[in-house]
């Protein structure tokens, strides 16, 4: 039950995620508002299961994982956006 509840999460991590990229990258776009929101949501969800696997995996607390888990991907969506402005440039 909480992976579902993480899932969702991350859906709405990833979707508020790919609107903030869209304002914050208004005229460079190479994939269309639809891309930014797709690999927005993608990202955050691959690095929010990451971490909710591999944190306790390496012997953290739970305070980690959620720590982790609540950063780490909306900012990583945040980095994977940048990163294909930047390769499409």
């Amino acid at each position: 039950m909480q992976v579902v509840i993480l899932l969702i999460a991350m859906l709405l991590v990833g979707l508020l995620m790919g609107a903030i990229g869209s304002l914050i990258w208004k005229e460079n776009k190479p994939l269309g508002v639809a891309g930014d929101y797709g690999l927005a949501i993608v990202s955050t969800i691959a690095v929010g299961l990451l971490d909710w696997y591999v944190i306790p995996a390496m012997g953290f607390s739970d305070t980690m994982k959620y720590l982790g888990v609540a950063m780490e991907p909306a900012l990583g969506a945040l980095a994977v956006l940048w990163i294909v402005r930047k390769v499409k440039k």
